[in-house]
């Protein structure tokens, strides 16, 4: 009895070995970005936009800028960036009301929050720069492309403004510097625990099974802005934890250069 037990044993760690060492179901590498282009300038009507495609994720971030500004910034000389998100009913299945929802109320303050972190305020002047997130397509990773497009979208809109004689009222290719209210990039990608081993930019089969599922948030500079994640019904160590933000920071310095290009 002894014996066979040991066999099962062994057999179980085999098992869960041959597990770990099974290639992604897409065939990427652990640390392998899905495809990603961005379309600048997808809706005339926006100061800026732009369609994200990352695998098979398509999000519109369009940014729209207004002159004035919430009740508590008035007369302060500051600007305000916020955002909305929305999942269109078929991007998904099974159909996704159009009525709000708390997913969709956190996500939009995730995306508000971490594009306010890359602007001077102050240096925006008293105007609401409202960026919009509508998700054509989801296969995954639908906030970390809101985000990492609403960028895209919100550096074009900047660029677009003008001052009192119609010129252009901050360097257009300005990131730092020069007045310009950009500070840095914002770029965000999803991380998790595959099949017991770290994996970035989770595609959905990879992320409704991920023991862990995270997204990191953070600047050109590798300064963070979000860490979200957590263990789905199981927990994970810290040094796994380390491990997944190692690869998300080494993805979000490719994606940034993606954002760059664009």
């Amino acid at each position: 009895m002894v014996r066979v037990i040991g066999v099962w044993r062994r057999l179980l760690q085999l098992s869960h070995q041959q597990l770990n060492d099974m290639p992604r179901h897409d065939g990427r590498a652990a640390n392998q970005l899905r495809p990603l282009k961005f379309k600048r300038g997808y809706a005339s009507a926006a100061a800026g936009s732009v369609l994200v495609e990352w695998g098979g994720t398509i999000v519109l971030c369009t940014a729209s800028v207004g002159t004035d500004v919430p009740p508590w910034l008035a007369g302060k000389g500051r600007g305000w960036v916020t955002a909305e998100y929305n999942m269109l009913p078929g991007s998904t299945s099974p159909r996704k009301a159009r009525k709000p929802d708390g997913r969709s109320t956190e996500i939009q303050r995730i995306i508000g929050r971490s594009l306010r972190a890359g602007v001077d305020l102050t240096a925006l002047g008293e105007r609401t720069i409202t960026v919009d997130c509508d998700v054509l397509r989801a296969d995954g990773g639908t906030r970390t492309a809101s985000i990492t497009g609403g960028w895209v979208a919100l550096r074009d809109a900047i660029a677009s403004l003008t001052d009192e004689t119609g010129a252009p009222a901050f360097a257009p290719t300005a990131i730092v510097g020069d007045g310009c209210p950009l500070r840095d990039t914002i770029a965000a990608v999803s991380v998790g625990l595959v099949n017991g081993e770290p994996a970035l930019d989770l595609d959905y089969p990879e992320d409704s099974t991920a023991a862990v599922d995270m997204n990191v948030v953070a600047t050109g500079a590798g300064e963070l802005i979000e860490v979200q994640g957590g263990g789905e019904g199981t927990t994970f160590r810290r040094d796994q934890l380390s491990a997944m933000l190692d690869l998300a920071m080494e993805g979000l310095t490719k994606i940034t250069a993606t954002q760059l290009a664009a």
